[in-house]
């Protein structure tokens, strides 16, 4: 069974850095696309970023790009997001997620397990 666990999440004021982490297992991990998305009370889940199943490709919102970084160690089966410069507007429930794809999608439909989440909060 595919299981994910985010970890890193917390409080912290604008303008601060905070590196989520998504541990996977139940899946050969470098066999597939992952991504970050987030979802803030309120609003619909969302695309943060998205990586190939190697890391040769990343993708991110619009509203992330500059600031956040997506990786992953397939060697550890973890993925990562640091996440600088933070801005209230970012605060919400951020959950990992792995898709069949070898290719990273933004659509939530095209990722088949999710992490439980991991609150992150930015004060200003």
């Amino acid at each position: 069974q595919v299981q994910l666990v985010e970890s890193g999440g917390g409080l912290v004021q604008a303008g601060g850095s905070l590196r989520l982490s998504c541990a996977a297992s139940g899946r050969t991990f470098s066999s597939y696309s992952m991504g970050w998305f987030r979802q803030a009370p309120g609003k619909e889940r969302e695309f943060v970023a998205g990586i190939s199943w190697r890391g040769s490709n990343t993708y991110y919102a619009d509203s992330v790009k500059g600031r956040f970084t997506i990786s992953r160690d397939n060697t550890k089966n973890t993925m990562y997001l640091q996440m600088n410069s933070l801005k209230p507007g970012d605060t919400a429930v951020y959950y990992c997620a792995t898709s069949p794809r070898t290719t990273m999608s933004v659509w939530n439909s095209e990722y088949d397990y999710w992490g439980q989440g991991t609150q992150v909060t930015v004060s200003s």
